[in-house]
């Protein structure tokens, strides 16, 4: 694997969670077994496997389902794969004072639906109603099929359109999104693992990266009810640039939040 650009350790890493992931053990128990000795319809399986890595393919496409908050995830190049920046975005709106009195929830950019569908398990037991809504017809069937593998699907109603437009006026009152934000110009130089495999789509943002973030703000002061919150995933130079933007639309206590790295990832705001 170090011919095509994966460093030792990584390589030992990946290759460990799809051993662990092919004879179903847990890592410690992994360590336990270096002697035993496998089916050979396994090691074809790994062969084939180990082959789709070193061409670039990530690790959650192969495995086919990954973890993320609380819940587990189908996975695959239909939408873009759940990053752990984006698990602390869920964890900002859960504890949020908006999240205590919502009702309705609507997730702009769905994916895989690992927000809405990370919000739409916390609430369980509870009386609020959760939105998804892709453009993608290919992301939305993969939603859907997240939700019905985590028995939600009579929690999320599933939408397909262009943006925060799709929804009601005042008809939410969080309103999040994960959208695309990076230049199109740093999309084109982005890792083969990335770019050759996950959906531009789902990717670029426009010449400065904030063009979808404009319009759901815009959007957003539609379909938020008074005192409603908006919340979003930004890239780590669009911090200041999202405070003016929200602030211009009326939005009242504006945050900008830093990632584990120290850079700024999440912009939020609450409409008047």
């Amino acid at each position: 694997m170090c011919r095509h650009q994966i460093e030792p350790n990584e390589a030992r890493n990946l290759a460990e969670i799809l051993i662990s992931e092919a004879l179903h053990f847990t890592a410690p128990r992994l360590l336990l077994e270096q002697d035993r000795v496998v089916e050979e319809e396994i090691v074809v399986r790994l062969r084939a496997q180990f082959q789709r890595l070193a061409n670039g393919e990530p690790i959650q496409y192969i495995v086919g389902q990954w973890p993320f908050h609380d819940i587990s995830l189908r996975t695959d190049a239909r939408a873009l794969i759940p990053r752990p920046e984006t698990e602390v975005l869920v964890e900002r709106i859960l504890q949020s004072e908006v999240w205590q009195r919502a009702k309705h929830i609507a997730d702009i950019g769905t994916g895989t639906g690992a927000i809405i569908l990370a919000l739409a398990h916390a609430a369980r037991g509870t009386d609020k109603t959760f939105t998804a809504v892709d453009i993608s017809p290919d992301a939305l069937s993969l939603a859907r099929e997240n939700a019905q593998a985590l028995g939600l699907s009579e929690r999320v109603t599933f939408v397909e359109g262009d943006g925060a437009g799709a929804l009601a006026p005042c008809s939410c009152d969080i309103l999040v999104s994960n959208p695309p934000y990076i230049a199109t110009a740093v999309v084109n130089e982005l890792p083969k693992h990335i770019l050759g495999h996950e959906p531009r789509l789902a990717l670029d943002g426009g010449e400065d990266g904030l063009d979808i973030l404009r319009q759901i703000i815009l959007d957003g002061t539609q379909v938020l009810r008074p005192s409603g919150r908006i919340f979003f995933e930004i890239g780590d130079e669009q911090g200041l640039a999202m405070q003016r933007l929200l602030e211009r639309a009326g939005f009242s206590d504006v945050v900008i939040a830093k990632d584990y790295a120290g850079h700024d990832r999440y912009a939020e705001g609450s409409l008047l």
